[in-house]
């Protein structure tokens, strides 16, 4: 077959990819071999996948292994597989290209600073591209199991924007990488040095990593090839060994296998569960959320094995979607080695795993708030968003999962979410049934919200919600400890024992007092409200809009509308304070267009408040200025002859 050498360009992403790396990742160039490893750890474990489908796919080869090998002369490292391999134009989209989504994104996040882009680097996930720290040009010669040796494929490149890649013969199945090293970096060109490496961050690889045996040349005064193998790393699944055996180090390091990623875990929890089902879980917490965490296309989910035996990635089933931050691996005894992503649907033996897993997770979170609440701000500071999903998709684990939940509140008044539902109910005043909060888009908008003015003057603590799942959140928790939750902008305000009877008289009074603007009002919005009433949860504002207790929020029906859905429109209820100077002007008003005017922008005034926008913007702004000019005595220079 004639060979074809085509010479291609990277992907700009790709091309960017390889430059960043390099400076970033220098400090820790060791990578560059665990990375390869695992990459030929999991060509293997896909073969072995396939090939229980397919038994032909070993060809004459069964015994799966890894290889690393030196050549001091020609300055290169090779690590080869006998694993699944590539095809042409497989080559071409796992090499030339960045085929993950979310990954123009992930570039835009990139600052220019080396130590916070390292990060950032290091949850993409670079693999293959790790041999450009140490090597000046790479060459990889693969061919995919199951086609004949005149398919595999050469790819070569010095990581500079261009690649080539050819037809050529290759008799073994798998992948070899050539690493042409640069200059300066000889010091990896030995047995000793590159067994250390393995050592340190492949050891739990469950496949033999070869290396060829050395002995002392006293005429040489070097160590030179014995010319057998021995298998350097343990070639034991870490998982299945004993945790008293197991050091902090091998864990950390077995996450950055099964998660690609170059940080260590935040927590992990590792325990064999024993009985009707059987099986071996270690799952981990990472430190920082993979850019692409809330991209929905991304397939996600834990490792799956059975009895040892690499099944599938990303087994959904596994774990619910709100846990999708969870990286590890499940062993199971009783599952069938043919499992499909279809039979997993209907599996008993996966449901109670999957129950198992949620429960050792949730279980791992509240240990780690309970004893280490340090750790467990870093965790909610970049998992919280999404563990509040659960609150609804999880009915069983509802109560668990609220209590792991923290908020803003005005308790701290800062945006840092740190207060959790036992916290505020420790510092509930006397009197006090409710767990009050507010729904807003933004911190600023709920600090700064109308609603809150007479709960700050009782010292009544109120929960500031303002992520987008929060709304999801009330929805699905109408109570916590036997305290229901309570809008404070829903619903007519019962402050129930934190009002003395002093309080509840005053109240009636203005009730009685504003009857009439009250109806005046009314009838100068019509149809833009349901309702205009005295309020008393505010001291400081004119007015402000409620909904009645079980109709949608004014902000969630801003998220559903900005969602594209079709929302019926909620007609709010305008609240007014009848201290308020303003109000107490606007009684005095006569009846006319100027008592319309102002009746309107005291509505959208509240509107403003809450995050809306007026139907009329031009029309709000003039009967602003008309009232400002008024409010100073220069009412004459505006107002139109003819009018009121």
């Amino acid at each position: 077959m004639s060979s074809v050498k085509e010479t291609l360009g990277f992907q700009a992403e790709v091309k960017q990819l390889l430059n960043l790396m390099i400076h970033s990742l220098y400090s820790n160039k060791e990578i560059f071999l665990r990375e390869l490893i695992s990459n030929a750890s999991d060509a293997c474990d896909k073969l072995r996948f396939e090939a229980m489908a397919d038994p032909a796919l070993y060809e004459d080869d069964p015994e799966l292994k890894i290889r690393v090998t030196y050549d001091k002369a020609a300055r290169t490292i090779t690590v080869s597989d006998n694993g699944i391999g590539m095809s042409r134009q497989e080559v071409i989209e796992n090499i030339g290209t960045i085929a993950k989504s979310g990954t123009r994104e992930f570039f835009e996040r990139l600052t220019g600073d080396q130590a916070r882009d390292a990060h950032l680097i290091g949850q993409f996930g670079v693999g293959f591209y790790s041999s450009f720290i140490v090597a000046d040009k790479v060459t990889l010669i693969t061919r995919r199991a199951g086609l004949t040796k005149e398919h595999a494929v050469k790819w070569e490149s010095t990581g500079e924007g261009e690649y080539t890649i050819e037809t050529v013969e290759r008799p073994q199945r798998g992948t070899e990488v050539i690493l042409h090293l640069r200059q300066g970096e000889d010091e990896l060109l030995s047995n000793e040095r590159l067994r250390t490496i393995i050592r340190k961050y492949s050891d739990h690889i469950q496949l033999p990593i070869l290396m060829k045996k050395e002995v002392w040349d006293k005429d040489r005064r070097e160590y030179v090839p014995a010319g057998e193998e021995e298998t350097v790393n343990r070639a034991s699944a870490l998982w299945a060994r004993p945790k008293s055996e197991i050091t902090r180090e091998q864990y950390e390091e077995f996450y950055k296998h099964v998660a690609h990623d170059f940080e260590p875990p935040l927590a992990w929890v590792h325990a064999r569960i024993e009985g009707k089902t059987e099986y071996t879980l270690l799952l981990y917490l990472p430190s920082r959320a993979p850019f692409d965490l809330w991209d929905r296309e991304h397939r996600r989910g834990l490792k799956l094995y059975v009895r040892r035996v690499f099944i599938m990635d990303d087994a959904e089933r596994l774990m619910p979607y709100y846990l999708r931050f969870v990286r590890g691996i499940v062993d199971s005894n009783d599952l069938p080695l043919n499992v499909s992503r279809e039979i997993l649907q209907q599996s008993k033996d996966i449901e109670t795993i999957r129950a198992g897993c949620v429960k050792r997770t949730l279980g791992l979170l509240e240990e780690l708030a309970q004893n280490e609440p340090e750790k467990y701000a870093r965790f909610w500071q970049e998992f919280g968003r999404v563990l509040k999903e659960g609150i609804g998709e999880d009915p069983a684990n509802r109560d668990r999962i609220a209590k792991l939940l923290r908020f803003a509140s005005t308790y701290t008044d800062s945006d840092a979410q740190t207060v959790s539902l036992a916290d505020y109910l420790s510092r509930m005043k006397e009197g006090q049934e409710k767990i009050y909060y507010i729904t807003a888009d933004s911190f600023a908008a709920a600090k700064n919200s109308p609603h809150l003015e007479v709960f700050r003057k009782k010292g009544v603590e109120v929960l500031l919600l303002y992520d987008r799942v929060d709304e999801w959140v009330v929805a699905n928790l109408p109570q916590f400890e036997d305290r229901p939750l309570q809008s404070v902008a829903k619903g007519d305000l019962d402050l129930g024992k934190l009002e003395d009877e002093a309080e509840r008289k005053e109240r009636e009074r203005e009730e009685r007092e504003f009857k009439d603007l009250v109806s005046r009002i009314q009838e100068a919005l019509g149809e833009r409200v349901k309702e205009v009433r005295v309020g008393h949860r505010l001291t400081e504002s004119p007015a402000c809009l409620v909904v009645d207790q079980h109709a949608i929020g004014m902000n969630l029906e801003r998220l559903l509308k900005l969602a594209g859905q079709k929302v019926t429109p909620t007609r709010p209820i305008l609240e007014i304070n009848p201290r308020h100077p303003l109000v107490e002007r606007l009684k005095k008003e006569p009846p006319g267009s100027r008592f319309m005017d102002w009746s309107h922008l005291l509505f959208e005034q509240a509107l403003l408040a809450e995050g809306g926008q007026p139907d009329d913007p031009a029309a709000f702004v003039k009967r602003l200025n008309q009232l400002m000019l008024a409010l100073v005595g220069e009412e004459s220079r505006i107002w139109i002859p003819g009018k009121d």
